[in-house]
């Protein structure tokens, strides 16, 4: 209703001026390590990572050198980060010069250059996720209602998990999450190139961009076997792969000049030495290890063979879906299911991960009601260890209530539906049925889980239960989710989900 009376424009402006307020408001709270000498968070490592690329010459900036010593927070994310970091770095430098001096500036936190940095991650969304964003719903959602495209806007850009991570916690992943919507929205629009192109961006400016390489690759793949000839067929993977190949060569030009160099970058870049999993992240392996202890029981080199395995079989059948029917909005299913795939199976998974199976989840919104409703909130409580740690309780809270009040009610309620006469979907009927059932579960037991921490100390024996207790519960929902994505590519009518 409102939507209607504002028209689609004024409601854009309206959806991404609240998107822009949220973040400035978040961003009044603390951040990873605020005030935890010596080695703070993960805010220290975007700051030191400025300070290292303006005063490091470039072949440097991932070696360990006595002007770049890698155990304090070392680069460790691909070149177009390291690019990034030297852009802010010296817009910085030039109003608080101290916030990036060499050495001197570990543990800067003023409130000055604390604003410095929140400015640098909202200028970011400016600059790459909102047009993103907005590119993918014109391309997705250009022929829909008004109420629907301002949905797509909404959940993709005001969806809470993205803004504690990014504006709370603090980093930058929203600028590899609009590469990789950029090149969506690209690649669905028959501009093949760009999309490669952008999707080499985002995969070099974060390596969890790899993530969506099997949705990415099933999809061209499959774009390309849909040629009328051979000869068409072969031409079109062999430009593809020419694009590809020619994007990396130029992003990684200035460590290219040595073998040494570039192999630099590539053993950064592994997180092999971090361990199967860290802190409590709400995947498969984490989530068992109570009742299976992985890492007693297999070796590090097996564990990275299960988990490719496992990631691998998970990710092919809508992988092998794509390839042979590839479609526009079967590419967004296909990276939120290559992404869950990832998220729940793979090596060395951070909390944040789950950012990207949310980010085609909330693009398809109109499509996936009960899900861009769903997956956002159970995301932001899945991090709640983390955001506890980082002083952001009040944040998430305050996030949680807003989407709440916007989408809860009219998106997670089952709605009545009208039964076709004779033969019907079962599957699509059950699924409609039992997804809201199980949301309303979940929030239940949510909340239980909250109040209990509240006001019960837990078992000495068991100090982390509570956060144990949130990671199985999220896993659950994460996992019910991807199986529920997987259907959708497989088992309903192709014309009815795009």
């Amino acid at each position: 209703m409102l939507v209607r009376a504002l028209g689609d424009n004024a409601a854009t402006f309206l959806i991404i001026a609240t998107s822009l307020l949220l973040r400035f408001g978040v961003g009044l709270h603390p951040y990873s390590g605020a005030g935890s000498p010596p080695r703070y968070g993960d805010y220290e490592a975007q700051r030191h990572w400025m300070e290292v690329t303006v005063h490091v010459p470039i072949q440097d900036w991932y070696t360990s050198t006595t002007d770049n010593d890698l155990d304090y927070w070392g680069l460790d994310y691909p070149p177009i980060s390291a690019y990034q970091s030297w852009v802010y770095g010296k817009a910085i430098q030039q109003f608080e010069p101290g916030a990036i001096a060499s050495f001197t500036s570990r543990g800067y936190e003023t409130p000055s250059s604390k604003t410095l940095m929140r400015w640098s991650v909202v200028i970011s969304d400016i600059l790459v996720f909102i047009p993103a964003v907005l590119a993918c719903r014109w391309v997705f959602f250009k022929d829909a209602t008004a109420e629907q495209r301002a949905w797509v806007l909404f959940a993709a850009l005001l969806q809470p998990a993205a803004v504690l991570i990014d504006h709370g916690h603090f980093q930058y992943n929203n600028i590899s999450l609009g590469f990789a919507a950029g090149a969506a929205a690209a690649v669905a629009s028959g501009k093949e190139v760009l999309g490669s192109i952008l999707f080499c961006l985002s995969l070099n400016h974060k390596q969890m961009s790899m993530y969506y390489a099997p949705a990415f690759f099933a999809h061209l793949l499959g774009r390309c076997l849909a040629r009328p000839t051979l000869l068409s067929k072969v031409g079109a993977v062999l430009r593809l792969g020419f694009v590809v190949i020619g994007t990396f060569a130029c992003i990684w030009a200035p460590f290219l000049l040595s073998e040494s160099g570039a192999l630099g970058v590539v053993a950064r870049l592994a997180p092999l030495r971090r361990g199967l999993f860290e802190d409590y992240v709400a995947n498969f392996w984490c989530s068992t290890s109570p009742l299976v202890k992985w890492k007693q029981l297999f070796s590090q080199q097996e564990l990275v063979r299960m988990c490719a395995g496992a990631t691998l079989f998970t990710a092919l059948p809508a992988m092998l879906q794509q390839i042979r029917r590839p479609s526009k909005k079967g590419l967004l299913l296909c990276m939120a299911s290559s992404a869950f795939a990832f998220f729940l199976f793979s090596y060395q998974v951070h909390e944040k991960s789950i950012l990207l199976p949310l980010l085609p989840v909330t693009l398809l919104a109109p499509d996936l009601p009960v899900l861009a409703s769903w997956m956002p909130a159970v995301a932001t409580f899945s991090m709640y260890p983390l955001l506890k740690k980082d002083g952001l309780s009040l944040a998430y809270v305050g996030l949680l209530l807003f989407w709440a009040a916007f989408t809860l009610p009219d998106r997670a309620a089952p709605k009545e539906r009208t039964r076709r006469p004779g033969r019907r979907n079962c599957l699509e009927d059950l699924i409609a049925d039992v997804l809201p059932v199980l949301f309303r579960t979940f929030v239940g037991l949510a909340l239980g889980i909250h109040a209990a921490a509240a006001v019960l100390n837990p078992p000495k024996r068991l100090p982390y239960i509570f956060d144990a207790v949130i990671t199985v519960l999220s896993f659950l929902q994460f996992a019910g989710a991807a199986m529920h994505i997987q259907l959708l590519l497989w088992k309903q009518d192709h014309e009815k989900v795009h």
